[in-house]
């Protein structure tokens, strides 16, 4: 990358880097095939696993000690709003990180929203390596929380939501199970089925367990409804 396009990028980002390194290979994916001097491949994959580690904390910090009344679930809940990948690539896309993306294989993948939230997440571990935690901080709050600003959803945690339901209408609970793991040990995805009634399922993944079974509970939730409104319950 050009001194220039380093330039406009910390601009864009409100951080000067002190290492470049750093940030070139934040943005570096691994179909570019490039090595330090210790022949390790250098690509935006190991500070993304940091990053991400980094973000998750600063979020819980801030939602635990501003939220003081909530529940480990309502916790939760504010906490996957702002570390879920649909919302992290949108902080990408307006930050314009695409434009500076390292791929070998152009624009499809610069404009992967995997990749773009990765590369969120890379970039914050990579400010935490050229300063220090408190320099995360305030590039978590301008650009990602857009100053700080964390609300609380108005939405049902969609477990409890669900087991509400399916108590209403059939008396039991619902039942999740673990259909599959896939990805990387670092980064694994979990594909959960949830069960209602032997009968109403739905499946869905997430990056952990817990995320998972969320998401295949918000998407059993309508199918539940329909059922509510076909019967007048």
């Amino acid at each position: 990358m050009s001194k220039t396009n380093f330039n406009e990028l910390e601009l864009i980002l409100g951080y000067k880097f002190k290492n470049l390194c750093l940030i070139e290979e934040a943005l570096t994916h691994s179909s570019i095939k490039i090595k330090n001097k210790e022949s390790k491949k250098l690509n935006y994959e190991r500070l993304e696993f940091f990053g991400d580690r980094i973000l998750g904390f600063i979020i819980a910090e801030k939602i635990f000690l501003k939220f003081t009344n909530l529940s480990e679930g309502e916790l939760n809940l504010v906490f996957q709003k702002y570390t879920n990948e649909t919302f992290l690539y949108k902080i990408a896309k307006n930050l314009r990180l695409d434009l500076f993306i390292k791929t070998q294989k152009g624009d499809e993948l610069k404009s992967n929203k995997s990749i773009l939230a990765d590369v969120v997440e890379s970039i914050i571990a990579a400010i935490y390596l050229d300063s220090n935690i408190q320099n995360c901080k305030n590039f978590i709050d301008k650009k990602i929380l857009l100053d700080g600003n964390i609300t609380i959803s108005k939405e049902k945690h969609p477990k409890s939501d669900l087991q509400e339901m399916s108590l209403k209408l059939f008396k039991t609970i619902p039942v999740y199970e673990l259909e599959k793991k896939t990805g990387l040990d670092h980064k694994p995805t979990f594909s959960v089925k949830v069960k209602v009634n032997d009968d109403l399922c739905a499946m869905s993944k997430g990056k952990s367990m817990q995320i998972a079974e969320e998401n295949a509970a918000k998407k059993l939730i309508p199918i539940l409804k329909k059922v509510i409104k076909n019967h007048d319950i």
